[in-house]
């Protein structure tokens, strides 16, 4: 795990809001500051009609990142898992709401003390020999601390107060923030953040994340290159996690060094077989492909990290989801659309016109995503690739039948599985691996 946190001007907090009243507060105040940036904008634009939007943007990310980030919790990893999609907001907002992988203000140590005398009745170094008073890193739920006992050394996670109780009504306060961002309709956005809120509250749960990082990482100990932590019950809770300290580097780290393509194909394969294995015999996987969860080394092997956002694939709708992996579905009209139809694309009550763009649709975006699946090797450095990806992007978010669509196209089923691909491709991406990209899928 990285050493330390690197940005010397994080400010360390001492609080977090943690009612309704101070976390609405926050949000109200955040939506003013907006508000006059928008006014601040048209007013300079009326004088210079050349301006661009670029500095609103900046303006208005600025804003809403440094709310988010004293809030902590849901309303910040929203915006960590917009930041994964580097198509999906301005340039200025994704810049900043990365930060929030691993780089959010930390909170301050007595803080962390009082969490560890509600769950142990013990300070951290009581029951640790040496114990980090500043956060090595921090994110959206929790901060991570070094610790040590005799020779061993750990990786504490701490939650931030307040988060698991304050989901619920922090979802309903980002979602104006989202609709403005995004540019969804409140339909799919509803949807959407059912199930976002249904993962959330299973993150925030540290006893489930050590079951289910116990599971993971003894179900994937075969696969080569790659290592997990061991978990600690005694010295674990329902909002402390302990682990076996890990070394390595995050992607952007590691790539600073210059890696050989050698090392650079060979963490992409392990990554790749990760994800496939996972995907595919467990049907349950580590949901959280952003760079601060891998730890990756000179010698081409590799940490994983964070199980807290894990998604179970139910069976059903596994099989109806990797049907488009079938090499024959592009050459079978029928078996194309009755997957549609399954996967809820398009629907019977559709008008014919509906049905023929939506289908022409899909089909183009099973075409594009998919291609990796049907190739023996696949070459993720190839930018023209990912920028095809980009602007078949553009062009969904343009089409208005589909922004304009009554219905919802596609299963909340799918939002985790399609975050989870998304994070692969894009790590894979800034690799430039060159792998094999076989798969153990199979029809069920």
């Amino acid at each position: 795990m990285a050493d330390e946190i690197k940005d010397p001007n994080l400010k360390v907090q001492s609080s977090i809001p943690t009612s309704k009243v101070e976390r609405a507060t926050k949000f109200v105040k955040t939506g003013v500051k907006v508000g006059a940036n928008y006014v601040k904008h048209y007013a300079q634009k009326v004088v210079n009609p050349n301006l661009s939007k670029e500095d609103l943007d900046k303006a208005n990310a600025e804003d809403i990142y440094g709310a988010l980030s004293e809030l902590k919790g849901s309303a910040l990893k929203v915006a960590q898992m917009m930041s994964m999609d580097k198509n999906l907001l301005p340039q200025a907002y994704t810049d900043k709401f990365t930060m929030a992988q691993y780089s959010a203000p930390p909170l301050s140590y007595p803080l962390v003390v009082k969490t560890f005398q509600t769950y142990f009745g013990k300070s951290p170094t009581e029951i640790f020999d040496t114990f980090t008073k500043e956060a090595v890193n921090a994110a959206s739920i929790g901060q991570v601390h070094k610790a040590s006992k005799g020779e061993k050394y750990f990786a504490v996670k701490v939650q931030y107060p307040g988060v698991a109780e304050s989901i619920s009504s922090d979802l309903k306060m980002v979602k104006p923030f989202a609709k403005q961002i995004l540019g969804l309709q409140e339909k799919d956005l509803q949807m959407y953040m059912g199930e976002v809120e249904q993962m959330l509250i299973a993150e925030t749960d540290y006893e489930l994340e050590l079951k289910r990082g116990v599971e993971i990482s003894q179900a994937c100990a075969h696969l080569p290159n790659i290592d997990f932590p061991q978990y600690y019950p005694e010295y674990s809770s329902k909002r402390i996690l302990t682990m076996d300290w890990l070394t390595g580097q995050h992607l952007n780290e590691f790539l600073a060094t210059n890696p050989s393509q050698e090392v650079r194909n060979k963490i992409g394969q392990s990554l790749w077989d990760f994800y496939d294995y996972q995907m595919h015999e467990l049907l349950s996987v580590h949901a959280d492909p952003h760079p601060g969860n891998f730890l990756m080394r000179a010698d081409g092997t590799m940490g994983i990290i964070d199980f807290g956002c894990v998604k179970v694939i139910p069976l059903e709708y596994y099989r109806v989801h990797f049907k488009v992996i079938n090499p024959q579905i592009i050459d079978d009209d029928k078996m194309m659309l009755d997957a549609f139809y399954e996967l809820g694309f398009i629907y019977e009550d559709d008008t014919e016109h509906e049905k023929e763009l939506f289908t022409n649709i899909f089909k183009d975006m099973i075409r594009l995503t998919v291609s990796p699946f049907r190739q023996e090797t696949f070459d993720f450095g190839n930018n023209e690739y990912f920028k095809m990806l980009y602007d078949f992007g553009e062009k969904l978010a343009k089409t208005p039948e589909l922004k304009n669509s009554t219905k919802p196209r596609g299963s909340k089923e799918a939002l985790y599985l399609n975050r989870t691909y998304f994070g692969l491709y894009s790590m894979l991406n800034q690799l430039k691996a060159n792998i094999r990209t076989h798969t153990s899928w199979k029809a069920r």
